[in-house]
């Protein structure tokens, strides 16, 4: 009858290790796409974040970034805990964890309050952009290329439509060649095409480029909400497993491995390595 108990608390232990070896590899995973989604941000129109007066757009992918390569770390660190079962291991990853946890709330926040703010910012700046700084010196050579690229890719022109460019400095000077708009306005984009602002000639999109733009960042800020608290979610529901796991194993009256987070873990109740016998681990009974 003991060899039968030992060798049941044996196989509840391995079978306890590779759930959480299984969470760990998909922990890995998740991060790998927290990464994804945080890089792709950046880089698909990495451009029109110059137009944006505000960094929050981009702090919240770049917390992305962050929160995923921690989280990739903290995966394979989790790996390495469950087989080893060394307590500064596991107080590592913990402490992990607790990082990323705040970081992809953090990124979720930033996308939610600039999701709101994004309509009136735009408005207040993007015309304003367009009109003071396009072509206007090499050191603005990226906000001209954002501009362009935006017109371009939306088939859009000016800010609310195409007569904000008649307030443009570069419009106005000798250097615009007489062009009644940018040549990125023109349906087919060819040397001073845009000296001929005819509807036939030239995008006449109502709302102009400002709805285009918002649209766009509206879509890439609901991802990186959604993926944000979407893992932190994961995490807790993680959590609260462990700690019904551990309940559950105590009702049994069966101390499997305490959960991370427990009371008795951090008070060194119960200390690993636990003692080996036959060359297998084995648990005691609580009490």
């Amino acid at each position: 009858m003991g060899a039968y108990e030992e060798k049941k608390e044996a196989c509840g232990t391995v079978c306890l290790k590779y759930l959480l070896f299984t969470f760990n590899f998909l922990f890995w995973l998740a991060g790998g796409v927290v990464m994804a989604v945080g890089v792709w941000t950046l880089v698909e129109k990495s451009n029109y974040i110059s137009l944006l007066p505000s960094k929050t757009y981009a702090a919240s992918a770049y917390i992305l970034v962050l929160a995923g390569a921690i989280v990739m770390v903290t995966g394979v660190l989790g790996c390495c805990a469950t087989f080893k079962e060394q307590r500064k291991l596991l107080g590592v990853y913990f402490v992990l964890l607790l990082c990323i946890f705040l970081l992809e709330i953090l990124a979720g926040v930033l996308a939610y309050i600039y999701y709101q703010q994004l309509n009136d910012e735009l408005k207040q700046n993007l015309k304003a952009t367009m009109i003071n700084k396009y072509r206007q010196s090499d050191e603005n050579e990226h906000i001209t290329k954002a501009v362009d690229e935006l017109q371009q890719e939306f088939k859009c022109c000016g800010s609310n439509n195409s007569t904000d460019w008649v307030e443009s400095e570069w419009i106005r000077s000798a250097d615009s060649k007489g062009r009644k708009v940018p040549d990125s306005c023109c349906k087919t984009e060819i040397d001073l095409c845009g000296q001929r602002d005819h509807p036939s000639n030239i995008y006449k999109v109502e709302g102009g480029c400002i709805s285009k733009l918002e649209k766009f960042i509206l879509e890439h800020l609901k991802i990186i909400g959604a993926v944000g608290i979407g893992i932190a979610c994961v995490q807790v529901s993680v959590y609260i497993f462990l700690q019904l796991k551990e309940v559950f194993s105590k009702h049994n009256n069966l101390c499997y491995l305490p959960s991370l987070w427990s009371a008795d873990y951090w008070n060194g109740v119960y200390m690993l390595p636990i003692p080996k016998s036959e060359g297998r681990a084995i648990l005691k009974e609580c009490g």
